[in-house]
């Protein structure tokens, strides 16, 4: 009797790295709500414009955005930010279900690559709450190490959150993760960027603002078009993590 498994590749030793925004899911408008009321509790005032926040870290985007309406960003102001998003990603969750949408193949695919036998956590500019949050809005929990991702307020540079998802997802599980076992899955020339910047591989999903053709030019390792073939996506990943190509 034909085995079906024996024709899975194995990804023990592989890492994922998912980005949230755009890759997994979209929330619409309702970023820009959840900054806007961040901000108003932060300051006591409506911003007058908010940063731009595509492929960029939490961190950037708080930093930019207070400077852009006349606000000190010195630490003690960030950090009041972040608690500030935190609780206002909280209110709106069911604002992001409403109004957002989980993006085609996410959940499956990552059902298929735990199958698989991979390790799933996050890279991402959100801050852990807002990561969560989004995740919770869309049931996208299972079977990501949430504890241990690279969150974005971290660093305004995407290469260490993917340094940090790397390090800590490795002494949380037991397992020597390294840069060659991980692949980063994002929708951007910047989690190109970043995860290359880290030693990771990328495979990069239009889903975004950016087309095929850009991902490619920016130096994604593989590009699909979404998320819906997840038994081409395991291949992928089994493509780049030459560990466990080896030892499957």
């Amino acid at each position: 009797m034909c085995d079906d498994s024996a024709m899975t590749p194995s990804l023990t030793n592989s890492l994922v790295l998912w980005d949230i925004d755009h890759t997994l899911l979209s929330i619409g408008s309702v970023s820009r709500e959840i900054y806007t009321c961040a901000f108003e509790k932060t300051t006591g005032s409506p911003p007058q414009a908010i940063a731009p926040m595509t492929g960029r870290t939490e961190r950037a985007i708080i930093i930019d955005t207070l400077e852009m309406n006349g606000y000190p960003s010195d630490e003690t102001v960030v950090s009041a930010f972040y608690r500030s998003l935190g609780d206002a990603a909280h209110r709106l969750k069911d604002r992001m279900a409403v109004h957002g949408r989980a993006l085609p193949g996410g959940r499956e695919a990552i059902k298929l690559i735990r199958a698989a036998g991979g390790t799933q956590s996050l890279v991402t500019g959100n801050i852990r709450p807002i990561a969560v949050a989004k995740l919770q809005a869309f049931g996208l929990t299972d079977g990501l190490e949430i504890d241990t991702g690279g969150y974005g307020d971290l660093s305004n540079d995407r290469s260490r959150l993917v340094e940090s998802a790397i390090d800590r997802t490795g002494r949380r599980l037991g397992i020597s993760f390294t840069p060659a076992d991980t692949v980063v899955i994002g929708d951007t020339p910047l989690d190109v960027e970043g995860a290359h910047r880290a030693g990771a591989a990328v495979i990069a999903v239009a889903t975004g603002t950016s087309s095929l053709g850009e991902l490619l030019d920016a130096g994604a390792d593989r590009a699909v078009t979404d998320l819906s073939d997840g038994v081409r996506l395991v291949e992928l990943i089994s493509e780049l993590t030459p560990r466990s190509a080896r030892e499957r």
